[in-house]
């Protein structure tokens, strides 16, 4: 659940007012001075958004800017107050976005979140360079304030209007796995080369860790649900949320043909007597996943996850423009052998990676046990197109555990349906020996009722009795319909 965010104003209504002195007339000075105050009396009481931290700098530098008389010396004043006001308004939207473990470029970060690029470049001259002129720096409090209207005070003041999109599509992460497939399979087929090699592999391995970092920040624009506890806060829950989805577009395209499963029909499954992918993709796959596994500890879980929804569901195609474009999608639908390399390796990522504890090897197990279990259940055909290549993917999981293995049996055994029995004429002789049967309990029941000083008798069928088998029964017999339980017998009416 999303925890509360503590919030300067004490109703909306207030963040209205201050936006409307901010932004209704350039030249109220007096509505400006009253946003000052107000933006100072909040920051008395509790920390500012970073969004309002930022306007009520640029607002004190335009009022400086307007209100003091202009003179060459104070010239350098107003330009450092603008300047200083720009620079810590872009180093606080990007610094809190610089997730991974490899550092992006402020200007790709900048550009995800909608700040005009020439910001950036603003910022790099104000900081290292010489300051702006003064117009310069003028304009750009203006296209601030601008930006923070549109991407702050609007969403925030009106939550359900649509937000511009102003953030651009994330780019696929597939040309980079075919780099490093490329890189792999020539140190593979030479280990000479890996030396001269080493660097680009490490290089498209920093890249995709910061696609990762991209992702993570696209997350929100992928749920119509950006907002600015991103930057202002640390939710960790927030961050997994994100985090999880990031490594799910991640897992989305290794799974694809070509990636971890081989375009190559001959080498995607080899007999074997482990239920395990062939050596030539684990050679090549299992350095990156072991790097991404290192900055990511649920990665297995979520790559085993994605591997297991892909062989349970059909998968349409996404909707969103950043997501990555499926390949081969409609063939690998009906492609049993890509079914099976896929669950291998989900199979291998749990003997890899599980380590049996908390988050390990038992608790993943039973996870994918639990996600197999929706389909192979009785009375369920999601799955039914795909019933063996499940069946086996839920024997190799459990093997070795006795407990899952049981489970496993069971959920087994519902998807061998059993088969419709045909008459036969032995099975009328089967009807009568059992007729004859209960007709001479029958009379041995009546002749102890009758005798009742006779000893007791074990109740056993009488051969040879006179049995005329199955008869039509109707009123001429005296057969009478009767509820269930009643048994009428010589005119009289006695309880079964």
């Amino acid at each position: 659940m999303k925890l509360p965010r503590r919030v300067p104003w004490a109703h909306i209504n207030e963040l209205d007012q201050l936006c409307s002195w901010v932004f209704m007339d350039e030249g109220d000075l007096e509505a400006k001075r009253f946003a000052i105050n107000r933006l100072s009396a909040w920051r008395a009481v509790t920390a500012l958004p970073h969004a309002l931290e930022s306007t009520l700098s640029i607002l004190t530098a335009r009022l400086i800017d307007t209100s003091e008389t202009q003179q060459s010396p104070s010239w350098l004043s107003l330009r450092q107050n603008y300047a200083a006001a720009i620079i810590r308004m872009v180093n606080g939207l990007v610094d809190p976005l610089q997730a991974g473990a490899y550092a992006r470029s402020i200007a790709s970060i900048a550009a995800q979140l909608g700040l005009p690029s020439w910001l950036v470049e603003l910022r790099h001259s104000a900081t290292h360079e010489d300051l702006p002129s003064l117009e310069v720096l003028r304009e750009a409090a203006r296209e601030s304030l601008t930006w923070l209207l549109h991407n702050y005070f609007l969403p925030t003041i009106n939550p359900s209007a649509p937000r511009p999109s102003t953030a651009p599509p994330l780019r696929p992460v597939t040309p980079l796995l075919k780099q490093y497939k490329t890189l792999l399979k020539i140190v593979t087929r030479d280990a000479s080369l890996r030396k001269q090699n080493q660097p680009d592999i490490d290089a498209i391995m920093r890249d995709i860790e910061r696609w990762l970092a991209e992702a993570k920040l696209a997350a929100d624009f992928a749920a119509d649900a950006y907002g600015w506890e991103t930057i202002d806060g640390n939710d960790v829950e927030q961050e997994d949320s994100r985090e999880k989805w990031a490594l799910e577009r991640l897992c989305d395209a290794l799974i694809e043909k070509g990636a971890l499963v081989s375009l190559s029909q001959k080498r995607r499954n080899f007999p074997s007597d482990e239920f395990v992918p062939p050596h030539s993709s684990l050679v090549l796959w299992t350095p990156l996943l072991a790097h991404t596994h290192t900055y990511h500890p649920t990665f297995p879980s979520v790559l085993t996850t994605r591997i297991v929804e892909n062989l349970l569901y059909e998968q349409p195609n996404s909707g969103f423009d950043m997501d990555i474009v499926s390949l081969d999608a409609d063939e690998s639908q009906n492609d049993p052998s890509y079914h099976l390399a896929l669950a291998k390796w989900a199979v291998w990522v749990i003997k890899a990676y599980d380590n049996g504890q908390e988050n390990g090897e038992l608790s993943l197990r039973k996870n994918v046990i639990v996600q197999l279990a929706s389909t192979l259940a009785p009375g369920k055909t999601e799955g039914a197109k795909k019933i063996d290549v499940l069946a086996a993917l839920l024997g190799a999981v459990s093997s070795g555990f006795t407990e899952l293995q049981t489970a496993s049996d069971i959920l087994l055994s519902a998807t061998h349906p059993l088969q419709p029995q045909h008459w036969d004429a032995g099975d009328l002789t089967v009807m009568n020996e059992r007729l004859h049967s209960l007709m001479s309990l029958d009379g041995e029941c009546q002749k102890s009722t009758n005798d009742p000083d006779s000893a007791p008798t074990t109740l056993l069928p009488v051969q040879g009795a006179n049995i005329g088998g199955w008869r039509l029964l109707d009123h001429h017999s005296g057969w009478k319909s009767c509820p269930i339980g009643i048994y009428y017998s010589n005119h009289a009416m006695s309880i079964v």
